[in-house]
């Protein structure tokens, strides 16, 4: 049960806490929340947990965990009711700071894939480009509509000890999450009114909107009646509630690639009347799965000859294959360098310092002091294959340097950055957790980033892992005008 006041043995010393300021009072915008949490009470705030769980599985918010050798679990969506809380003044620097690096993330896509210049001015060393697995050679000479590459950018952030919003990692293949983000919202409003009455919460459902607008805008060639599509691997998906929510909140169809075919260079969708032009497609596949014409042949979830219809501007496709080059993790790394080539601008939001096992020097370093960094491979997600060096043992130290040495290229390291922390309700109580940010951004004629994002938040003490996947939870991120 809470004593006394919610706060009495609130630990948030050794974190920036967003609720919690140094000297252990109240942040400003935590005020209103705070005191409502108090009138709630504890007994009273466990119901409306319970309510918003049984909301959850009413409204089947799910998502699938594989683990190797187990069949795949089906799993409910953990939301935790105690909010993010950003002032929209903050908010305004971080959105523009994300707006700027995916403009230059793209321009970098493009450049790769048609004049080089990054690699003539000796910017980003070509070898690191080239050698990556996202690297697609078949993209050469082309551009999408608007030299827009990546679409849909999920961008992970940070917030270190002293409050700065840092960049973590870029997502630009077929980033997941926003349905989570939408969805939170939506059961937040049923259970918990009283938080939108008593701040005011800037509004983030117009994303499905300007989804279905930036699809429009990346069609190649002008039709009077377009038609879209989401295409998904499938129902087996760790992420098809997604791609079902965001097929139904656009109006589209959802589509697996036995469902399209090509024709002279030309995407038809089967339907009972007969086939019918996709003129874009919201791609929820990698890359080389989309064609096994194109790539990997054995692809049964892909559609031969979309490619070729892709480059033929015969069809838009949401991201662009090849995007994966700027997902790298050994190119987040030189990001801030394509901003000031590309742009002519600093950086507006930092990004956490990087060393390329690569690179001798930095290998080096890395072996040597590997319990105070956190190694991840170049190509991983899902925080899979990640070792966190101060909480790691000394055998699963020793095996990463293996690995390392073994492939220098596919790992990277960083230093362990103290993740800013919220309150979470735990079985009896309310506790710091380490938490995250994805917002996402939409490329097309023009940009636009989602007000927030889909916060994660790390369920176990002192943990830093808040993939839901690894027993993450979320939370709704309010941005409120003060």
């Amino acid at each position: 049960m809470f004593m006394g006041s919610l706060w009495d043995k609130y630990d948030s010393d050794t974190t920036y806490d967003e609720y919690l300021g140094e000297d252990n009072k109240l942040r400003k915008q935590a005020k209103v929340i705070s005191n409502i949490l108090e009138k709630i009470g504890s007994k009273k705030l466990q119901e409306i947990e319970r309510n918003c769980a049984s909301t959850i599985n009413a409204r089947g918010i799910n998502f699938r965990v594989y683990s190797s050798g187990k069949k795949a679990q089906e799993k409910k969506w953990p939301l935790d009711i105690i909010p993010r809380i950003i002032p929209k003044r903050d908010w305004s620097k971080v959105s523009k700071g994300l707006l700027q690096r995916v403009k230059a993330l793209n321009l970098f896509i493009d450049d790769v894939y048609n004049d080089k210049k990054i690699f003539k001015d000796n910017v980003i060393p070509k070898e690191l480009v080239f050698k990556s697995p996202y690297y697609l050679k078949e993209c050469d000479g082309f551009s999408p509509k608007h030299k827009a590459w990546s679409n849909i950018s999920g961008i992970d952030l940070i917030r270190n000890i002293k409050g700065d919003f840092l960049v973590l990692e870029d997502n630009l293949r077929v980033p997941s999450g926003i349905s989570y983000m939408l969805e939170n919202r939506m059961v937040m409003r049923d259970v918990f009114p009283e938080l939108f009455t008593r701040y005011k919460v800037s509004d983030i459902h117009q994303y499905p909107n300007k989804l279905y607008h930036c699809m429009l805008e990346c069609i190649p060639k002008k039709t009077k009646d377009p038609h879209m599509c989401v295409l998904t691997p499938g129902r087996a998906n760790s992420a098809y509630f997604e791609h079902r929510f965001l097929s139904e909140q656009m109006g589209i169809a959802l589509v697996e690639g036995k469902d399209l075919f090509v024709e002279k260079d030309i995407v038809y969708m089967k339907t009972v009347r007969g086939k019918l032009k996709v003129d874009c497609i919201y791609r929820r596949l990698d890359d080389t799965f989309l064609d096994p014409k194109a790539f990997f042949k054995g692809s049964l979830i892909g559609v031969p000859g979309l490619f070729k219809a892709w480059r033929k501007g015969n069809v838009g496709i949401l991201n662009a294959p090849g995007t994966g080059i700027a997902d790298d993790k050994a190119i987040y790394s030189y990001v801030d360098k394509m901003i000031v080539y590309y742009l002519g601008e600093q950086p507006k939001i930092q990004q956490v310092e990087t060393l390329l096992c690569s690179e001798k020097i930095h290998r080096e370093h890395v072996i040597e002091n590997i319990s105070k960094f956190v190694v991840k491979p170049t190509n991983g997600s899902g925080g899979a294959g990640i070792l966190i060096g101060p909480h790691a043992s000394k055998k699963n130290r020793e095996a990463m340097k293996k690995n390392i040495l073994k492939n220098p290229r596919n790992y990277i390291a960083q230093p362990l950055e103290i993740l800013s922390t919220t309150p979470t309700i735990t079985d009896n109580s309310i506790e710091p957790r380490h938490l995250d940010l994805r917002p996402f951004i939409l490329s097309g004629k023009s940009t636009w980033v989602t007000t927030g994002g889909l916060t994660r938040v790390a369920l176990k003490k002192g943990s830093t892992i808040v993939n839901s996947s690894q027993g993450g939870g979320s939370k709704d991120t309010m941005i409120i005008d003060m």
